[in-house]
């Protein structure tokens, strides 16, 4: 492409130590993908020149400028150049519905969006780099809402560094350290890998969605990719903490948060494991702790990190007493800004303390333990976390509401797994349900399973009766109208395979396991009870690419195939001896 006019690139904190990487060791890889390798100096004049194009658009410090590109190193060029521009960014994630992407980037009010690949752009070399204040924006990203809205989170570059700062420290993160990319792109985890990264001169590594979301692969990937210090959430860091490990394994922090933990690492693996918590709102990080292999009860959520401070308030905004249990209020240097668009909102969650100064109210309960340690209990109000994904119930329900099929909904959470309660105006199915859904909610905001009612179960208050909710077992929605049986024993296996994981068997062969409520972490089971099954070397990008029990059944029947005719006649003979 032309080389753009001279332009003054303005940058803050981490774009400026980014820059001056580019300029002491430009040679040095900042990214590694499948696609290849991308340097400092390479990294920073595509986003000096994609920073040029955004200006010659209109974008002006104080915009905001969205970013929906898949994983890639293009994708973290465009977040640079936006600081570059003077902007703030809006990360979004290509694989969302078209509709909530529309309505995040109206409602943020976005002066741009990067859509598309962005190609090679050639910075002017008279590019001036200006510093601008380190209280302005660094990114806005949207969080699930009480309301049944999201909410749009402000975090400023003086958050976010904040957070650097203590990552660097914590971890020992330095010019050359290899970490890995792992996180959903519209989740605040994917900052804290890629910015401590590129802020201390390491090295990015970014696995593609077959390796981040397979347990087995995962560990692999991390193995061959010699990386250091890698974060996965609770549902991925679980089974990781479990397995076996080479001897030359360099990875030495494995960090993990999103859910409530409920393992510990196997003794001796070559890593330190490390719990986290923090909402969105708080700059990611609120507290860390290691997990060691022994110890009583669930793991703690460590303590407060640097520049951070916990306090454990009762209703009136008071200390409780020692060991007792209260909600979470976070003060720091990572406190954001607030919602954007949303005053009322903003004054409710961020408070001013008359003891404590500026706090944030997470509506999270804990209680602090005698080591100083704090032990997360639960949610203060109805918002929960599902596949590592802060959701409010209310949301979902709301979504629901919007269609006419729909007379009333109420969504809960039961064994890990959103559950909605509806009742009809007419016909329909589960699939039908979850298809409309998936129009507007990501995959892992749509309900697992359905349930019918006649009408809801009332309190004397006029209130959903919540205990009054039958088992959804008992009156589930069917999946479906019908669908094919199997008909072949690769299919049978299959299709008893995915009943259990899934949890019912009102579905077809030909029926898409993702509609059905299938998600990559029940795609996970799956795959390892076929692997034990068949005896192959089945993946989830298997499952990604087949999706239907039919389909499925046609790959495993080749890898069986291939791995039949690999074998030697000796090895055959005692195969079927």
């Amino acid at each position: 492409m032309r080389d753009l006019p001279a332009t003054t690139i303005m940058s803050h904190p981490i774009g400026l130590r980014v820059h001056d990487f580019a300029r002491d060791i430009g040679a040095a890889i900042a990214i590694e993908s499948m696609a290849g390798a991308l340097s400092y100096a390479e990294l920073d004049a595509r986003a000096t020149g994609l920073a040029g194009a955004l200006a010659a658009h209109g974008v002006v410090a104080g915009d905001t400028v969205a970013v929906c590109l898949p994983r890639s190193a293009d994708q973290i060029i465009a977040l640079l150049a936006a600081w570059y521009a003077g902007a703030a960014y809006l990360p979004l994630d290509p694989a969302w519905p078209e509709a909530r992407l529309t309505s995040f980037v109206e409602r943020a009010g976005c002066a741009a969006v990067i859509g598309s690949a962005i190609g090679t752009i050639a910075p002017d070399a008279a590019a001036d780099f200006s510093p601008l204040p380190a209280g302005d924006l660094a990114y806005v990203i949207f969080t699930s809402g009480s309301t049944g809205e999201p909410k749009a989170v402000e975090v400023g570059h003086d958050n976010l560094a904040a957070l650097v700062d203590w990552h660097h420290d914590a971890f020992a993160v330095r010019a050359g350290t290899r970490t890995a990319h792992l996180a959903g792109l519209g989740f605040d985890a994917a900052a804290w890998e890629v910015w401590p990264t590129l802020a201390a001169g390491g090295t990015l590594c970014l696995a593609d969605d077959a390796v981040r979301l397979d347990p087995h692969a995962l560990r692999d990937w991390l193995v061959r990719e010699r990386v250091e210090v890698a974060f996965a959430p609770t549902a991925l860091a679980e089974p990781l903490v479990g397995m076996d490990w080479p001897a030359d394994t360099r990875l030495r922090m494995l960090l993990t948060g999103a859910d409530k933990l409920t393992v510990r690492p196997k003794p001796g693996q070559p890593f330190t494991f490390v719990n986290n918590y923090g909402p969105t709102e708080c700059t990611v990080v609120a507290t860390s702790g290691v997990v060691l292999p022994d110890g009583e009860g669930l793991p703690s959520i460590g303590k407060a990190i640097a520049g951070t401070t916990i306090h454990l308030l009762d209703p009136g905004g008071e200390d409780v007493m020692p060991g007792s249990p209260g909600e979470v209020c976070i003060g720091g240097a990572q406190v954001a800004r607030g919602y954007r668009g949303d005053v009322a909102m903003t004054e409710a969650r961020f408070v001013e303390h008359s003891h404590y100064g500026r706090l944030y109210r997470t509506g999270d309960l804990a209680l602090q333990l005698e080591n100083g340690e704090y032990a997360f209990l639960g949610r203060v109000d109805g918002q929960v976390k599902v596949r590592g994904h802060r959701i409010e119930p209310a949301e979902v329900a709301a979504a629901l509401h919007r269609l006419p099929e729909v007379a009333a909904a109420h969504v809960v959470v039961r064994e890990g797994e959103l559950v909605a309660y509806v009742t009809l105006d007419g016909d329909t199915t589960g699939g039908a349900l979850r298809a409309a859904l998936g129009e507007t909610l990501p995959d892992y905001m749509v309900p697992a399973h359905f349930a019918r009612l006649d009408a809801m179960p009332l309190t004397p208050n006029g209130k959903i009766d919540v205990r009054a909710l039958p088992d959804p077992s008992t009156v589930g929605l069917a999946e479906s109208a019908g669908g094919r049986a199997p008909e072949t024993p690769t299919e049978l296996r299959l299709f008893e395979i995915v009943s259990i994981v899934l949890g019912h068997r009102d579905f077809g062969v030909d029926d898409d396991f993702f509609l059905l409520g299938g998600h990559s972490l029940l795609g996970t089971q799956v795959i390892i009870r076929a692997r034990d099954a068949f005896g192959i070397d089945l993946s989830l990008f298997h499952l990604f690419e087949a999706a239907t029990v039919a389909k499925l059944s046609h790959v495993v029947e080749t890898l069986i195939f291939a791995k039949i005719e690999a074998m030697s006649d000796d090895e055959i003979q005692r195969l079927s001896a």
